[in-house]
């Protein structure tokens, strides 16, 4: 429930963060301002004592973030692929919390399998593992099928975890409202939409079904993709807290001793992980969002093995492209084109001037190309294009929020197996085979002839629908109605209600 009972859920927030000691190392990591870290400090500290302990045995941020719940899990998750904004050593503690939390007994799982199936483990599985993995949501298991003996991942969602949900999204909705309240200039940043958009994500994650319809579109999608692979959905194992897909096999990549072990190239896997990505982002619109190291193996023949399809992003034709044209105008340096494209989607309002947006993006681009390879960061490109498009009124974009994270934790992963890596000239020949394909005049002729076939589908109805809008258009509209004679038919109104008002009462006398 919303309101303003969720304000000991943020204060409590802040209490377990002083407590566990995570509140400096997380202003550390950010270089927040000294004003900022006073600040924190200080209201902090009088709520100490009401912050919960998590487990002593973890680093300050981890132990606050598991102690806090699901939803500050998925947050440290995203961080944990950032080495380059939080640091080598927080990026390394957090990676504890993509596959590594403490499972719920195996008892449970049994028992809600059998509720979710109606069927006895026993008569489904001849084997069936101790947790092998277990995150934020769920937990996974190692098992072996009755009937053909195939091996087999199933995942089974962590008990009470949607009602745990619902307390920190209600919480993060207070905040949104606050922020709306008391930040009028932040309005433009549509925190309410955010957290929505947040919302409905996370209600797919939590239906299984959904993730299970989510494997098979995006194995399909991507099975002609070399060096990739998607374990496929077991249906008829599947439900709403219970889904079985086939056994994958491989080395984490956060694991990098193992891939180096394994003799794999950590460069080229590196490269594969973030054109992948682009691959599945312009040429499907459909792509996995949720992309960290945890969700990722590679297998001994060095294919990319993707699970956990909880989070998938879907983009519309029109929004690729436009997507595509920036980067491309980026990678090009052709900055006037990257602003008319803000211009030509709606992103800027239009009575912005579009040369003095094209110089603003100019000085965006111009110093991250300056740099050395290794500095070279999509995400920077990012966070300088917010500050940039802040400056000239354009709001936040809800539909691409989900891309643009993935694009960063992307990223992470890919500067994770290869420090080295340039980012630009891994995306180059991806976006620029998008571009070719679809933005000219071959994608013209395409888009005139799905038109064609459109207006083909309605063709019987044309002719009705035309004349309907000429009959709309020649008749006059009705009369403005007349302020007063609608003051006089309710007082009339009003007047009838009173009398028969007045007639039941003295009925009752």
């Amino acid at each position: 429930m919303r309101g303003p009972h969720n304000i000991w859920r943020l204060i409590r927030t802040l209490a377990t963060l002083e407590r566990t000691g995570a509140i400096g190392v997380v202003l550390e990591a950010f270089r927040a301002p000294a004003s900022l870290r006073f600040a924190a400090r200080v209201l902090g500290w009088p709520f100490k004592p009401l912050g919960l302990k998590g487990d002593p045995a973890l680093p300050p941020v981890t132990r606050a973030l598991t102690a806090l719940g699901p939803a500050y899990i998925k947050f440290g998750q995203i961080l944990s692929t950032r080495p380059d904004m939080v640091g080598e050593e927080l990026a390394l503690q957090m990676k504890y919390l993509q596959d590594k939390l403490p499972p719920f007994p195996t008892a449970i799982a049994k028992r809600m399998i059998e509720e979710e199936l109606q069927v006895p483990v026993d008569q489904i599985f001849t084997e069936f593992s101790e947790p092998v993995a277990a995150a934020s949501i769920a937990q996974v298991h190692k098992a072996r099928l009755a009937d053909d003996g195939r091996e087999v991942a199933v995942k089974v969602l962590r008990p009470g975890i949607e009602k745990a949900f619902r307390k920190d999204i209600d919480a993060f909705y207070l905040t949104a409202q606050l922020i709306e309240l008391l930040a009028p200039f932040a309005r433009r940043l549509r925190p309410m939409e955010v957290i929505k958009h947040f919302e409905s994500v996370v209600a797919g994650e939590l239906d299984f079904r959904l993730e299970a319809s989510a494997a098979a579109e995006f194995a399909a999608n991507t099975e002609k993709d070399n060096g990739f692979d998607v374990p496929r959905p077991v249906w008829f194992l599947s439900g709403r807290q219970v889904m079985t897909l086939g056994w994958a096999e491989g080395i984490s990549l956060n694991e990098n001793a193992l891939i180096d072990a394994a003799g794999h190239d950590r460069q080229v896997l590196g490269a594969r992980v973030l054109q992948l990505f682009l691959n599945h982002a312009l040429r499907d619109g459909y792509f996995h969002a949720d992309m960290h190291q945890g969700n990722l193996k590679v297998a001994a023949n060095g294919d990319i093995i993707a699970y956990d399809f909880g989070i998938m992003g879907r983009i519309d034709e029109y929004t690729r492209r436009v997507y595509a044209e920036i980067l491309f105008g980026f990678i090009r340096k052709d900055y006037r084109r990257v602003a008319e494209v803000h211009f030509e989607a709606g992103y800027v309002p239009a009575d912005r001037d579009i040369d003095e947006f094209a110089r603003a993006l100019r000085a965006v681009g111009e110093p991250i190309f300056g740099m050395d390879a290794s500095r070279i960061s999509m995400a920077r490109l990012l966070a300088y294009l917010f500050e940039v498009t802040e400056r000239f009124g354009m709001e936040t974009r809800t539909e691409l929020i989900l891309l643009q994270r993935t694009m960063v934790v992307v990223e992470g992963v890919a500067r994770g197996l290869d420090p080295h890596i340039n980012i630009w000239e891994v995306a180059k020949p991806v976006v620029e085979g998008y571009i070719t394909k679809n933005v000219g005049p071959r994608a013209l002729l395409r888009d005139l002839g799905k038109t064609a076939l459109v207006l083909a589908r309605f063709g019987p109805k044309l002719p009705r629908m035309v004349e309907a809008a000429l009959i709309a258009q020649s008749t006059p509209p009705p009369p403005p109605s007349k302020p007063w004679a609608m003051r006089a038919v309710a007082a009339v109104l009003i007047g009838f209600a009173l009398l028969a008002f007045g007639v039941w009462l003295g009925t009752l006398i």
